[in-house]
């Protein structure tokens, strides 16, 4: 069974939520979603055996957190290429680093990122039905990218 990593870093708990549920829809293709937050990572060591990988961060200051920055260059020591991938965020303004995370993810790392996009949501938004939603789904079109 494939197995998907969904590694975050939160500040107010709305980016863990997401986090929450986006490996709920991964779990909906029948995949294996776990949950990393990415503080608990110290080497590449700690990433490998994953089949896809998923990485959120917060915006602030219209840009990622200095520790998704630094996980980001551990994950380049992993190789990539080719990894089904997707990448995630929350704001309360502008919304950049779920983008920033994504181009990384495709440009740098060579992933096969999902065809949606980077997932970047208002704050407001992540714990209502339709925001719930829009996580599970995009959890679920990370899912059905792998081919089984």
């Amino acid at each position: 069974m494939k197995r998907v990593m969904v590694g975050y870093t939160s500040r107010t708990g709305k980016t863990e939520k997401m986090a929450q549920y986006i490996a709920e829809g991964i779990r909906m293709q029948g995949k294996i979603a776990e949950i990393v937050k990415i503080s608990a990572i110290k080497t590449e060591k700690d990433m490998e055996g994953y089949d896809g990988y998923v990485f959120g961060c917060p915006t602030y200051h219209r840009d990622m957190t200095a520790g998704m920055k630094t996980f980001l260059f551990l994950a380049q020591n992993l190789n990539l290429v080719g990894k089904i991938g997707g990448a995630f965020g929350s704001f309360t303004h502008s919304g950049e680093s779920a983008p920033m995370i994504f181009d990384t993810m495709q440009f740098v790392y060579k992933m096969d990122m999902v065809d949606l996009g980077p997932l970047s949501l208002k704050e407001a938004v992540i714990e209502t039905g339709e925001g719930t939603k829009a996580c599970q789904d995009y959890g679920k079109a990370i899912g059905e990218k792998f081919k089984e």
